[in-house]
């Protein structure tokens, strides 16, 4: 795992620049969202010199549905956004993608969601490959794909689960700040965040404060887990923040909101009820703990369903690697933290 940590996408994968045809492979287009962006990611934008464009997005179906693919949704009928990881600069939102896994256990394991939708986002590079896509590129193109949901399929809001994986965790966390941030801007009508967030083994600290911790599961873990500890400056990183530097991998809230740095200011106050998922054996762990810890402090700890009840759900998997859900082989963490949030999906019912 670490060579491609270093140097960047080692093999050919599907991509933003098509869709990539294949059996039961329900690919679309999604136009670029360029009215949607103000604020701090106008600024962001700017000085990495990115925009909006059109993307490839794709469907899974649960067996047996007759759903048309990107058909108007049923009466009430809710859907799963997936965004997916693979540190910024790998991996794809393809269904033969490993980690579809995700996807293709929502539909088979969450009985009151039928599809799940996944926007193939642009990945980063820098040296020694061609230097593009840094953020808050990701970030964009995961605000393209949650406004086909809504302005093109017709999804409602209150209907959508926002959902993502590793580095797509970051994404939708990120994704969910900005569309909660600027809901009341005047500069221009966004759609409301989603009903509901779920965090699977979220990469929520991109500096090196959590990394440091003595004995901290970023080294304690490295015997357990199948990721290399955080460097502070490695492609993966190097590559998303881009001319923003490093530092922004410290103190920017959109990107690192589980970071120790003094100078961090964040608060998670207008965030939906979130599902956060860790294994007790991953790298991980410290990080996503403070974030989960914060979450907490501000917005209560439970489903978030009852009048006064918390909207903070936290499961960890005692033995669970880094993003144990991609892996089929993962069990019973796998289908224990699947049925988890089945019944934490169904309790807003």
């Amino acid at each position: 795992m670490s060579l491609p940590r270093m140097v960047g996408p080692l093999t050919k994968l599907p991509n933003h620049l098509a869709i990539t045809p294949g059996v039961d492979v329900n690919g679309v287009w999604v136009a670029a969202a360029n009215h949607l962006v103000t604020g701090d990611l106008k600024t962001f934008s700017t000085i990495a010199n990115v925009s909006s464009v059109r993307l490839p997005g794709y469907w899974i179906h649960k067996n047996g549905t007759s759903i048309k693919v990107a058909s108007p949704p049923l009466p009430g009928e809710k859907v799963i956004y997936q965004l997916h990881g693979g540190a910024y600069v790998r991996l794809s939102a393809h269904p033969t993608d490993p980690t579809a896994n995700i996807s293709k256990g929502y539909v088979k394991h969450i009985d009151s969601v039928n599809r799940v939708f996944s926007i193939e986002y642009r990945l980063a590079s820098s040296k020694p490959y061609t230097v593009a896509f840094p953020f808050p590129t990701q970030l964009l193109d995961a605000l393209a794909g949650y406004n086909y949901l809504v302005n093109v399929v017709g999804f409602s809001p209150e209907n959508i689960i926002l959902s993502g994986d590793s580095a797509g965790g970051n994404l939708a966390y990120a994704l969910t700040r900005y569309l909660t941030e600027y809901q009341n801007s005047t500069d221009v009508k966004l759609p409301a965040a989603p009903s509901a967030l779920i965090l699977l083994s979220p990469w929520l600290d991109l500096g090196t404060t959590t990394q440091s911790i003595p004995n901290g599961s970023a080294t304690r873990f490295v015997s357990s887990d199948y990721i290399a500890p955080e460097s502070g400056a490695d492609y993966a990183k190097i590559s998303f923040c881009g001319p923003h530097g490093l530092g922004a991998a410290e103190i920017n809230p959109y990107i690192s909101p589980a970071s120790l740095h003094p100078n961090l200011v964040v608060d998670f106050k207008k965030f939906p009820r979130t599902f956060i998922v860790a294994g007790g054996a991953e790298v991980l762990y410290d990080s996503i703990n403070i974030f989960k810890d914060r979450m907490i402090k501000d917005l209560g700890e439970g489903n978030g369903v009852e009048p006064g009840e918390g909207k903070v759900r936290y499961f960890e998997a005692p033995d669970g690697v880094h993003d144990y859900l991609v892996f089929s082989w993962h069990e019973p963490e796998r289908t224990d933290t699947l049925n988890e949030i089945n019944r934490w999906v169904a309790a807003s019912q």
